[in-house]
């Protein structure tokens, strides 16, 4: 049987936390590295919108958004404790996710690209997605994880999205007023599920014809 096939790019953190659900699950794929701006037509052919992850099944069905590829992942191997009993865990998350994907993403975009969203100054940005920040740390001043006790989806889903806010200017976020937030960064950057979810790839090129 052939093996899936994932599109993806190392820094995306869309495509962290695809990779994450993947890896975990034990899930063997082919990866293909790609540049954002030479994407390859395979991967267009697959999905038009051009964004990663992209990922193409043995049967030639296609998943392209990263939510739905972490659920692919974790029930294709069984019930896996990141979806918790009965996956609740799924059913917590969905706020959270949206709110990161939404407002936190859009302001982590303006925070980190200043020069392009010129109507306010930079912290004006930063301010905005601390808002989330502040609910985060909140949660993780009473557990672990953002759901509990153990390591979930949820923290799967948008611990990328944090680091990239995290290194805008790592010196300020060094002395925020979010420790639990940092020990929980820390912790994830420094674990071996990481290591794997950025290992480097070579850029995919498609064989000559």
């Amino acid at each position: 049987m052939q093996r899936p096939i994932l599109y993806s790019f190392r820094r995306c953190p869309y495509a962290m936390r695809a990779r994450s659900a993947l890896i975990i699950s034990g899930i063997e794929l082919d990866h293909r590295e790609v540049e954002l701006r030479d994407k390859p037509a395979e991967m267009l052919a697959a999905s038009p919108k051009g964004s990663v992850p992209v990922l193409v099944l043995h049967d030639g069905s296609v998943i392209d958004e990263s939510w739905d590829i972490m659920l692919w992942a974790l029930r294709t191997q069984g019930t896996h404790h990141w979806l918790g009993e009965n996956e609740c865990h799924v059913t917590a998350t969905l706020p959270l996710l949206q709110e990161n994907d939404s407002t936190f993403k859009q302001a982590l975009d303006h925070y980190k690209y200043p020069e392009r969203f010129p109507e306010h100054p930079q912290r004006f940005y930063r301010e905005q997605g601390e808002t989330f920040l502040q609910r985060l740390e909140t949660r993780l001043a009473e557990t672990p994880y953002l759901l509990g006790d153990t390591f979930s989806i949820a923290d799967a889903a948008l611990l990328p999205f944090i680091r990239q806010f995290a290194a805008v200017d790592s010196a300020w976020f060094s002395t925020a007023s979010y420790p639990k937030l940092r020990a929980w960064l820390t912790q994830y950057t420094e674990s071996e599920m990481f290591a794997k979810v950025m290992q480097k790839f070579p850029v995919w090129k498609p064989l000559p014809k």
